[in-house]
């Protein structure tokens, strides 16, 4: 395993990739371990969010993929991821627990692992770091 291919992608994919490792790790605690509702909860959300957010962000920045212009489907992908982390955070603002915690599923399982599990694919960075 080597680091190698991400840092020769550049600064965004680097970013964009540790992001989302930290944020799994972060994501999985906060799943397996964290007490619901408690300040710790609630700071270790504040950065779980800001990760998304920052991977969301970050993947404008990468075209390696290309099927509409500069873009592909993972792009529409982060637009909904954004809108969810908004659509969450404005939920558990007003009460409604249940919505929060099902956005949070769905950004977690789907944006997160799921379009993780894509750049495993021959040919991606991920797949050159993990099987060189």
């Amino acid at each position: 395993m080597s680091f190698a291919p991400l840092f020769a992608s550049g600064p965004i994919v680097t970013f964009h990739a540790f992001a989302a490792l930290f944020a799994l790790v972060l994501g999985s605690l906060q799943l397996i371990l964290a007490k619901k509702g408690g300040m710790r909860h609630r700071i270790v959300g504040y950065v779980w969010v800001a990760l998304m957010a920052g991977i969301a962000l970050s993947s404008f920045g990468i075209h390696a993929l290309r099927i509409v212009g500069p873009f592909s489907p993972i792009h529409l992908l982060s637009i909904f991821s954004l809108c969810t982390i908004v659509f969450s955070i404005w939920s558990v603002r007003r009460g409604n627990i249940n919505a929060h915690r099902k956005a949070m599923l769905w950004l977690f399982f789907a944006a997160l692992i799921g379009a993780g599990l894509f750049t495993l694919l021959p040919g991606r960075d991920m797949h050159q770091v993990l099987f060189g």
